[in-house]
């Protein structure tokens, strides 16, 4: 910049200071250079005549490129047609558009690509003439992370859909199968009809697995989370997931070092690289490489920016890479969404992928996807790191599937078609029962009990008292009764995040009359 003239008198150096950024060609350069938007210049005829170092980064052409070519070159195909028009209409009125207020449009790249822009206008004029200046901002970043939002409202959305059906599924499976159970128990080995009855009984289980896979997308399935080290899950399914994938896939396990302890529960992450596995393995049908590796992350806060919900920092990564045929753009849109296969009919019935989104989400990471046609798939897990030591496993314990010792306990379903099937079992098991369709009808029944009531075996979720409620309830006035719950899905009254809140006992629907037996004995026999 020019030296500033020394003058004593502030009047005169504020006259000399307007002069000399009049006539100072550096500044005007400078503020230009300096944009961080794309300033572009052009005249009456559509031709540009000034041009800044920003337009060129985000066009990809030079300056000498730019200056006198057609405004149209920056421009999609579809545009250039009709913006002669626009352009004269323009200049016949001349007026300023403010900044925050510019038109969404696209702009066209060097290379032939398109790029999302904000356009904001103004004019000047001199004695050439009338010259319309743009301001141009690429909003690439805001439209990602607007196409994110609205991808997770809309898998927020079906997920809460899917969690609904399945709860309601859950409660009909639970009578289905507990009633074909007490059908067997009647039929000997030799009746012709057991094999109706246990095909009807494999179906029921077939169905259940169905409607977990939807309450893991929907992040309302039971999780029983523990300290664990995936590198140590990963290399107890090496095996299972070579004799899934075949022999003409080779499986590379590249597991970093100090990856660190993540709190999941290991069945749920079992799960998700199994599904990762058999997915890759049906885009490489001619064979291929499949590649699991692990590694401790840093997720900074340029990358929470930019990928919806997730908090900055450590994370424990799971990376499963394929050499399959790859996938579009259009593909990767709606890989996660319940239901959606590329498969051919009957051969999948796209939830797998559902689960995998789901399971991650429900822990507190973040899953992401890279992909291109015909060069392969990247599925990249990140869970976060816990500082705790590895949780003990504890095995089940046989002794505690015996039947019951007497006990007497209250049943309180709002269903009535499970309320009854549940009552049948107890009765079969050896307890006395008591039984109430609400929570207002519980409460009323152990007002006028006299006896004791050792355990309390309701639903979670029941039209005006919660199963929740109606147990703190209970346990005001009898402090000594334990409590058991049940439900088709894990409600935030019991289940914060899908996740059981230390004390709480739950056994999901469908249930088997074995494991309700045995989880009511761990109950009754806990001290």
């Amino acid at each position: 910049m020019e030296e500033l003239p020394q003058d004593t008198q502030a009047g005169h150096s504020r006259i000399d200071l307007v002069s000399v950024f009049q006539k100072s060609g550096k500044l005007v350069t400078a503020l230009l250079e300096s944009a961080s938007q794309a300033i572009i210049g052009i005249d009456r005829g559509g031709r540009i005549v000034l041009i800044n170092r920003r337009a060129e980064e985000m066009f990809g052409y030079t300056r000498e490129e730019l200056l006198g070519a057609r405004i149209e070159i920056l421009l999609p195909e579809s545009k250039r047609a009709t913006h002669s028009h626009d352009r004269d209409d323009y200049f016949a009125r001349p007026h300023t558009r403010p900044m925050g207020i510019g038109m969404d449009l696209a702009g066209r790249r060097k290379d032939g690509s398109e790029v999302p822009v904000e356009v904001s206008l103004s004019y000047g004029e001199i004695d050439e003439g009338v010259f319309a200046i743009a301001f141009v901002s690429d909003i690439s970043q805001r439209k990602h992370l607007e196409e994110q939002l609205l991808h997770a409202q809309k898998m927020e959305a079906v997920g809460r859909l899917a969690g609904g059906v399945a709860h309601d599924f859950n409660n009909m499976l639970t009578v289905i199968s507990g009633y074909n159970r007490m059908i067997l128990d009647e039929l000997s080995t030799m009746d012709p009809l057991r094999g109706y009855a246990e095909e009807i009984l494999k179906a029921a289980d077939r169905a259940g697995a169905l409607t977990n896979q939807l309450l893991a997308f929907s992040r309302r399935q039971i999780m029983q989370p523990r300290v664990i080290n995936v590198n140590s899950v990963l290399m107890q399914t090496q095996k299972m997931l070579q004799r899934l994938i075949g022999e003409d896939i080779e499986l590379h396990l590249n597991l970093g070092t100090n990856v660190g302890n993540i709190r999941a529960d290991p069945g749920h992450v079992e799960q998700a690289i199994v599904n990762l596995a058999l997915n890759a393995r049906d885009a490489m049908p001619l064979g291929g490489r499949l590649a699991i590796e692990t590694d401790a992350v840093t997720l900074d806060e340029h990358y929470a920016k930019t990928h919806m919900g997730v908090k900055p920092g450590d994370f424990t990564m799971i990376a499963v890479t394929d050499t399959g045929h790859g996938m579009d753009a259009e593909t990767r849109r709606h890989i996660f969404e319940p239901f959606f296969t590329t498969k051919e009919k009957g051969k999948g019935t796209g939830l797998g992928l559902a689960t995998v989104y789901g399971m991650v989400k429900q822990t507190g990471g973040d899953i992401w996807v890279y992909s291109e046609p015909g060069q392969g798939t990247t599925f990249k897990l990140y869970f976060p790191r816990v500082f705790e030591p590895l949780s003990e496993t504890t095995g089940a314990n046989p002794s505690l599937t015996r039947r019951s010792g007497g006990e007497t306990i209250l049943v309180v379903e709002d269903e009535q078609a499970v309320r009854e099937l549940t009552v049948r079992i107890l009765e079969q098991l050896g307890y006395a029962i008591l039984t109430a369709c609400s929570g207002a009808e519980a409460l009323e029944i152990c007002g006028a009990h006299t006896g004791h009531i050792d355990l309390l075996l309701t639903d979670v979720v029941m039209p005006n008292m919660s199963g929740r409620q109606l147990a703190d309830h209970l346990q005001v006035s009898r402090p000594q009764t334990k409590v058991l719950f049940l439900s088709g899905y894990t409600e935030n009254t019991v289940v914060h995040h899908g996740v059981l809140d230390a004390g709480v006992d739950f056994l999901p629907k469908p249930f088997s009359r074995e494991n309700l037996s045995r989880k009511l004995r761990e109950v009754l026999t806990r001290r």
